[in-house]
């Protein structure tokens, strides 16, 4: 939001999981947060209820924070991009693309990424027609083909009984969805599918059945599905022949970490931050984050809300250093960040 005094404060309102039709629709619909600071002398003069309603704005504007568009996002939208035109005529043997990497990467926001741009290209170019041209859905862990096709009826909003099976399921979703012009089936948590189990096996050859008889073209992502069983045996060669796979990871010490500092350092909404003070610690806040995108925007979000709330209105290297961040990353960097606190200047 802009701020416009007095009304400072955003409403309640949580928002509902991707996996439902009405979810994926807020989340497509959704604008990212403005927040525009007050000049000076009004946020010194403000009364405490308004200062209140102020600062609660701020955090829920810092809580989300901007999506940064890595180059696995940008990646991940011109490959989905383009094999969504490649498999537009296509009847069978549609591609697909699997994204995968360890967990952490940013896999499901270049997932969600790709399904918002491609929802609104088409609501773009189709304004009175009622379609549903995304589905999200995730593969259910130790799933079963009933499970997958609860998980596509849930999205839908479609009534279940007891009575039907995942092929009364299936066929209805993809009823419905080849009427509904669906063109992009993403899928997520697909390490949830080994190959190497009877169970896996199922669940494959259940999603090969949605991939074939709805005219979409899907996009996996799951947690390094190339060593978790999804390729192993001739369903998974079958699979590993028909995709294009996109891998994430963390990011090194280079001119793009830097750039997602300034980038997110530039979205800050604090009175008494001094600007470059994050571009300045780049090659701490590397060493802190084992370079992962992930645990970054988790520091400067933690970090920035936390000087709103002790008044400070500022990230400093003391503040960075007091928010821990996840364990995985934490384990990762032990010991290295203190190290070079000698080696990198803090303006603060």
């Amino acid at each position: 939001m802009v701020v416009n005094a007095p009304e400072f404060g955003l409403p309640e309102d949580r928002r509902m999981p991707t996996t439902t039709l009405e979810g994926w629709r807020r989340f497509v619909d959704e604008d990212p947060i403005v927040f525009d600071l007050l000049p000076e002398d009004e946020w010194k003069d403000l009364d405490p209820r308004a200062r209140d309603e102020y600062d609660e704005g701020r955090v829920n504007y810092h809580s989300e924070l901007i999506i940064v568009e890595t180059p696995t996002v940008r990646d991940v939208l011109h490959q989905g991009r383009l094999l969504t035109l490649v498999n537009r005529r296509e009847i069978s043997a549609r591609r697909g693309l699997i994204v995968s990497g360890p967990w952490a990467t940013g896999k499901s926001t270049a997932l969600k990424q790709l399904g918002r741009a491609h929802e609104l290209r088409v609501r773009q170019r189709f304004p009175d027609h009622d379609r549903i041209p995304v589905v999200y859905v995730s593969a259910p862990p130790n799933g079963s083909p009933r499970k997958l096709a609860t998980r596509f009826a849930h999205f839908l909003g479609l009534p279940m009984k007891a009575r039907h099976n995942e092929m009364d399921i299936a066929d209805a979703v993809c009823e419905i969805l080849t009427e509904a012009r669906c063109d992009l089936v993403l899928v997520d948590e697909i390490h949830n599918i080994n190959m190497a189990t009877t169970t896996g096996k199922d669940l494959s050859d259940h999603l090969k059945y949605f991939a074939e008889h709805i005219p979409a073209t899907f996009v996996y992502a799951g947690i390094n599905v190339q060593r978790e069983g999804l390729f192993t045996g001739v369903r998974g060669k079958q699979i590993a022949a028909r995709c294009v796979m996109k891998y994430t990871g963390n990011f090194p010490y280079q001119a793009e970490w830097r750039s997602m500092v300034e980038l997110m350092e530039g979205s800050l909404r604090l009175h008494r931050h001094e600007p470059g003070t994050l571009v300045r610690l780049a090659k701490y806040l590397h060493t802190r984050t084992d370079g992962s995108i992930s645990s970054l925007s988790h520091l400067v979000r933690a970090a920035a809300i936390s000087a709103i709330a002790d008044g400070s209105e500022r990230v400093t290297r003391q503040l960075l250093k007091s928010i821990p961040v996840d364990h995985n990353t934490q384990s990762a960097s032990s010991g290295t960040a203190d190290a070079e606190d000698g080696e990198v200047g803090d303006a603060a």
